[in-house]
């Protein structure tokens, strides 16, 4: 089944490693998204590592419910001598995922002042996601595009400022 996924892309008049500071610092995801409202490291995590863990406090649709998201980082590529980076997170039980989160940052522009950051969601292929996307999918995706544009706005009013 396809369209397990979506995703928003913004420029953003900063400079890629700048962006990745911000976009790799889950503690600070309280300030940007209109559903996670905070976020901490976990099991010893002080930051972001490919298999570090962290819990995200989120309030469904801004409203409720309201639960702790175990999380962890499943690639973690701070841009280079390219400018190219990627953070991304598995949500779900250990072993266990049910959906990823994550953002591709890219240069942009002649001298690559700005960054083209790009935040995506994709859910696992399990069935009973597929069962959920087959009948909620239209509905949480438009949320979650939503949600993701909302968010890469704060962190452009952040970052420009």
């Amino acid at each position: 089944m396809s369209g397990l996924h979506r995703e928003v892309t913004m420029t953003i008049a900063a400079a890629p490693e700048k962006v990745w500071d911000l976009v790799s610092d889950v503690t600070r995801i309280g300030e940007f998204s209109p559903e996670t409202f905070e976020a901490r490291w976990t099991r010893g995590a002080t930051g972001p590592a490919v298999g570090a863990t962290f819990k995200g406090h989120v309030k469904r649709n801004g409203v409720g419910p309201t639960y702790w998201s175990p999380c962890t980082v499943t690639k973690c590529v701070a841009p280079g001598a390219d400018g190219t980076g990627v953070f991304e997170f598995s949500v779900g039980l250990d072993g266990s995922a049910w959906t990823n989160w994550g953002y591709r940052l890219a240069p942009e522009g002649p001298d690559g002042a700005a960054t083209r950051v790009t935040e995506y969601f994709r859910l696992e292929p399990k069935w009973f996601l597929r069962g959920y996307w087959l009948v909620l999918g239209a509905l949480r995706g438009r949320t979650n595009e939503r949600g993701m544009r909302t968010t890469l706005e704060r962190m452009k009013e952040v970052l420009e400022a």
